[in-house]
């Protein structure tokens, strides 16, 4: 199955790149992020998506960067916690432009690499993704099998970029 993958960032996108593929999927990597602040991050997450996607030979798209829309959809949010109404917000904005991406372009379905960060509730993320797409949506927890730890080694031993926020500016602020 040709399937859309939208991606966060280099460390997340290894590991599930790696499981998809090894499902027997034609993964292509999808990098939709306006959320990510500053602009210095944002570059410096899809250097390492980049990177990541060379190394696993994966095919990769950039969608626009332009955090307008995301900082409307989420100014009266500013001071929900991280895991609250803002991330929610969040998700169904990366995840409806990816579906949209994915009927553009011929792909059979879409998933997120969003399930594999430890402090990401995979229930929340699948319930949006599949009420955005259905059974177009794969519903991953990719961090179960060790599915972090595998991401992680795999920085590691290419010397890929890792963050230590979320990436929006509220998550940087509460840092």
């Amino acid at each position: 199955m040709k399937v859309l993958l939208h991606i966060c960032c280099g460390v997340c996108g290894a590991g599930a790149i790696e499981r998809l593929t090894n499902e027997g999927h034609q993964v292509t990597g999808y990098f939709f992020n306006p959320n990510i602040y500053p602009a210095e991050e944002y570059r410096r997450r899809l250097d390492a998506v980049k990177t990541v996607t060379d190394l696993m030979k994966c095919p990769f798209e950039e969608a626009l960067y332009d955090p307008g829309e995301w900082l409307e959809k989420t100014a009266d949010l500013a001071e929900e916690p991280e895991g609250g109404k803002r991330c929610e917000v969040c998700f169904r904005m990366r995840l409806e432009k990816t579906f949209l991406y994915m009927l553009e372009n011929g792909f059979d379905a879409f998933a997120t690499t969003l399930t594999i960060g430890p402090q990401k509730s995979a229930e929340v993320i699948n319930r949006i993704g599949r009420g955005i797409g259905g059974d177009k949506f794969l519903a991953r927890d990719f961090k179960k099998q060790n599915g972090f730890l595998y991401a992680n080694e795999f920085a590691k031993r290419f010397g890929i970029y890792r963050q230590h926020y979320c990436g929006c500016i509220y998550s940087m602020r509460d840092k």
